[in-house]
Parts: structure tokens; sequence; C-alpha cells
């Protein structure tokens, strides 16, 4: 497989490859993270026949420091820290006024993209969670605990690209993990793909409705 993707949703019809022996089954659903997840997750879930939904985690980001990840929180309640933390001293406050922050943007963006429609029931599902890359894994770590809670019949984490050390770890924690390429000198998702310009509310909201739309017309 070329290592590079030209955008999102060419590594999403790439992905949906190696998934295809969840086609047309009717207990998959897939999860995208928003927003760069979303793209990607729509292209897997049109390939496979499933719906598509979202499912909302945070990163919590050293203070002053936030493209760096402490860990990360999602819904219900979930936080997940990198163990990486313990060594730089961050006081107990300042994990919580971040998580106070990154919750109340949870809740918000839930209700952005979702609206009035309730989240999907995953008990005895398959679930599929997609983003679009993983580097340390924070984020889908804390989805993944969070799906757990529902007891999903099994749950499969699905990237186009990860760092080889991230998805040996993540197949401890859930059923499958499907990164479909693991270069050994990582860096940074962004620079496995031709374009990685930030993914919008808008286009989130466009996606979600055209996978309804699709999955009415069958």
């Amino acid at each position: 497989m070329n290592e590079r993707f030209h955008d999102r949703r060419d590594a999403g019809r790439r992905l949906a490859g190696l998934l295809a022996h969840y086609r047309e089954r009717p207990d998959v659903i897939v999860l995208g993270l928003p927003r760069g997840g979303v793209p990607v997750a729509f292209e897997v879930a049109q390939a496979l026949g499933a719906p598509l939904d979202v499912f909302v985690v945070r990163k919590l980001g050293f203070p002053g420091h936030e493209e760096f990840a402490m860990g990360a929180i999602a819904t219900g309640g979930v936080r997940v820290m990198n163990p990486e933390v313990a060594q730089f001293n961050v006081p107990q406050a300042a994990i919580d006024a971040v998580a106070a922050r990154e919750e109340a943007e949870l809740a918000r963006r839930e209700t952005l993209y979702r609206g009035p429609r309730p989240a999907p029931k995953l008990t005895g599902r398959i679930v599929i969670l997609v983003d679009d890359g993983l580097a340390t894994g924070a984020t889908m770590r804390a989805a993944a605990a969070a799906v757990q809670q529902q007891a999903p019949a099994r749950l499969v984490v699905a990237v186009p690209v990860g760092a080889p050390e991230t998805c040996a770890a993540l197949r401890a924690e859930v059923d499958e993990v499907v990164c479909a390429v693991t270069p050994p000198v990582f860096r940074a998702v962004g620079l496995w793909y031709g374009h990685f310009a930030q993914t919008d509310d808008d286009e989130v909201h466009a996606l979600l409705a055209a996978n309804r739309a699709a999955r009415d017309a069958a």
C-alpha cells in the first residue's frame, strides 16, 4: 500500500478494504471521532453498508502546551491519562481545570452534532471506532474505554495510519486493531496525508446526513 493518503476520504476508502469482512452485517455500527475521524469513518460506513455516528472525545492538553496530550475524556465520564504525565508533576488542580473545560466542550459538541437524536445503543453490536490516525493513542483509548462500558459484542479500532507501538498497545484493550500503515518512523499523523486541512462542523453534519440519506434510500 502507498504509505501516503491523498486526504481523509481517500484514507477511509483504503481502510474500508481492510474491514470488508464486516460488510452488510446488520449489527455493525461505525463511530467516527470528531472532527478529523468523521470523513474517514464516512467512507468506511458507506463501503460496509453500515450506519455512521460520532463518538465525542476530547484531548486533555498540557497547560501551556496544549498540543501535547496528558490524556483524554469521553462520553460517560471516562478519563484516560497518559502514564508519562506523572513525571511532569502537573498539579491535580490544573488537570481538573483542563478536564472541566473540555467536558463543557464535549457536551456542546454532542448537542451540535447529534441534535435531538439520541446516542446510538451499542450493547451487543460490533462497534468500529475510526479516527484519522493514532499518535499517543490517548484519545482512542478514552473512546474505547467509554464504548466498553456499553458492552458491545465486539470492539474494533480502525485507523489509516498509526505509530507502531500505539497500535500494538491498543490490541490489549480491544478485540481488533486495524492500522493500515504503521511506519517505523512515525512523527505525526498529518505527515501521512497530502491534504490534512481541519475538518469543520459543517462537514461533520453533511457526512452524517449523507449516511442517513443513503441508508434511508437503500
